[in-house]
């Protein structure tokens, strides 16, 4: 689902994600996920990559899980075909420290620049119809193990790095960074498992 407001480019996002923590020390996520759009199901999930691979606050402590409980909620509620996003109150209402989320988002303004350059929209199918839902379905078992992810050193960044592969191919709607995707999440629940087995 897209809305007319939503974000065209992630360069666009994080201008967004800034303009939401104007004045506060402390960014509720409801005040990000309304910056983003909250009929966005696109950027929710690309946000949620972007702050799990960010430095500082990707690090904190129990961040990946909670960022994959959004990512689980959000797309649970595009696979039920609801028009717009709702989250429950302990998960809006739940703080980021604006200090790290600026930092956060100066560190991922290059990245960003170089991924706005590359993209555009390409095999659309990939990402539209069908194709939506079976990116939903895999972004819902990466967030369902970020958990898992907390306990083995680097994985949470592949995780992250696929939900903001999976996130910009919808916000684009480019079906190769959508393999991309794909790709990545393969290779990370691989690392994951031989790890956890070994």
């Amino acid at each position: 689902m897209r809305d007319d407001n939503d974000p065209t480019t992630m360069q666009q996002l994080l201008d967004r994600i800034r303009a939401s923590s104007e004045g506060l020390e402390q960014v509720p996520v409801a005040n990000i996920l309304e910056a983003v759009g909250e009929r966005s199901f696109g950027p929710v999930v690309l946000l949620a990559g972007l702050i799990t691979i960010a430095p500082l606050i990707g690090d904190i402590p129990g961040v990946p899980t909670l960022l994959g409980l959004v990512v689980v909620l959000t797309l649970g509620q595009l696979l039920f075909r609801r028009h717009s996003i709702w989250l429950p109150s302990w998960i809006s209402g739940r703080q980021i420290p604006r200090g790290k989320l600026v930092k956060g988002v100066d560190w991922l303004q290059r990245p960003a620049r170089f991924l706005d350059r590359m993209t555009k929209p390409r095999l659309t199918y990939l990402v539209n119809g069908p194709g939506l839902y079976v990116m939903a379905l895999i972004c819902i078992a990466v967030a369902l193990a970020m958990p898992a992810m907390e306990l083995v050193p680097f994985s949470a960044n592949g995780g992250g790095a696929a939900l903001m592969a999976f996130g910009l191919a919808i916000v684009v709607r480019d079906g190769v960074v959508a393999l991309i995707a794909t790709t990545i999440t393969g290779l990370t629940l691989w690392f994951i498992a031989s790890t956890l087995i070994l």
